[in-house]
């Protein structure tokens, strides 16, 4: 990121410094302040508390600081996410995020129809969707498998908002597919692999096969709010 150079200068630190700070190597530093460099969230929420600051407040300095050579279309709002246009029709989504020390708090708004989240974080998209987007910090390793689709503990994903009325349908193309289900009484991240009508309950896959991970159904009337996962920052 161009502002993470930035802000380094104003505090007169070297990149080795910062390394050292945030626990990763000069070189690390280095691949960090280039253009479009891929950067885990755990590391970018490190720099921003070291230059006190949110990542929000981050993304936004560094897109008013490079200006029209960052983005050449105004931002725009939907949902309570901000979007900022990028080249080659890329888009940076600033949208709420839940983190797991909020979950409890955000369900609570939900049941006072006040489901207002104080955090933001970012994701680069390559498409703009008409549901709302809401970033998650996943709890537990119950999709953790190891493979290219886990989604381990601590990860953050950004999740499109669907009615959870859409999955009594018989809409074949929604099952097999990560999720983030906002329950009564926690926030959890499954697979859907079906919809029982009989039960009227969703059938609920883990990625992780140890014994401790057991699939289970899970009543649609516990179910307040369901996103689908379309990307993920670890």
């Amino acid at each position: 990121m161009y502002i993470i150079k930035q802000l380094r200068r104003k505090k007169n630190i070297s990149q080795s410094k910062l390394g050292k700070e945030i626990g990763v190597s000069l070189r690390t530093i280095q691949l960090y302040e280039r253009k479009n460099a891929n950067i885990p969230i755990k590391n970018l929420t490190k720099i921003a508390h070291y230059f006190d600051m949110t990542i929000a407040e981050m993304y936004l300095q560094e897109v008013n600081d490079m200006g029209e050579s960052y983005t050449k279309e105004q931002p725009f709002t939907k949902h309570g996410s901000v979007f900022y246009p990028l080249d080659h029709g890329k888009y940076l989504v600033m949208a709420p995020l839940v983190m797991v020390e909020w979950h409890k708090k955000y369900i609570e708004s939900l049941e006072k129809h006040q489901s207002k989240v104080p955090f933001q974080s970012a994701f680069v998209i390559d498409f703009l969707a008409k549901e709302p987007h809401r970033i998650f910090e996943v709890s537990g390793d119950s999709m953790n498998d190891d493979s290219l689709n886990a989604i381990p503990n601590k990860a953050f994903v950004l999740a499109l908002g669907l009615k959870k009325e859409m999955f009594t349908k018989d809409d074949e193309t929604l099952w097999n597919k990560s999720y983030i289900l906002v329950c009564k009484d926690r926030i959890i991240c499954k697979q859907l692999t079906g919809y029982s009508k009989e039960r009227t309950s969703l059938r609920c896959h883990n990625l992780n096969t140890s014994p401790e991970f057991q699939d289970f159904e899970l009543p649609l009337d516990d179910v307040l709010q369901v996103f689908k996962i379309v990307k993920k920052q670890l």
